[in-house]
C-alpha cells in the first residue's frame, strides 16, 4: 500500500504548481490603498409620521456624503429592506417604521447610528 501523500506529491509534480496554499491573483486591495473614504460621521435615524396622511416613515439625516454617494446607499437601503423610499437634501427617507432595519445594515455597511 503506498504512503498517503504520494498522491499529494504526484498530483503536484504533473499540475507544476508549488505545494501549499496558492495566493490570490488579485488580492482585495485595503480601505486605504483603494483611496475609499472612511465612513464616518454618526447618523441620526428617527420615525415619523408628520405630513404624511398618518403613514410612518422613516428617515436616516447626518450623512456627510455628496448626493450620489447617499443615493446609492438609499438604493441599497430599499433593495435590501424591499421597500419604498428616496434621498433627497441630504436625508434618506424609507417608507415604513424599518428603524431596527435600517440601523443593522447601515452598521453592516459601516456607518455609525444612535
Amino acid at each position: 500500500m503506498k504512503n498517503a501523500t504520494d498522491w499529494k506529491d504526484a498530483l503536484s509534480a504533473l499540475s507544476g504548481l508549488p505545494a501549499g496554499d496558492p495566493e490570490p491573483a488579485n488580492p482585495e486591495p485595503t480601505e486605504k490603498e483603494s483611496g475609499k473614504k472612511a465612513r464616518r460621521g454618526n447618523l441620526h435615524i428617527v420615525t415619523e409620521k408628520k405630513g404624511r396622511a398618518g403613514k410612518t416613515a422613516t428617515i436616516i439625516e447626518g450623512f456627510d456624503s455628496d448626493d450620489e454617494e447617499i443615493d446609492a446607499i438609499a438604493r441599497e437601503l430599499r433593495k435590501r429592506l424591499g421597500t419604498g423610499g428616496s434621498a433627497r437634501g441630504g436625508e434618506i427617507l424609507i417608507q415604513g417604521d424599518r428603524k431596527s432595519d435600517v440601523a443593522a445594515i447601515l452598521k453592516e455597511m459601516g456607518f455609525k447610528t444612535n
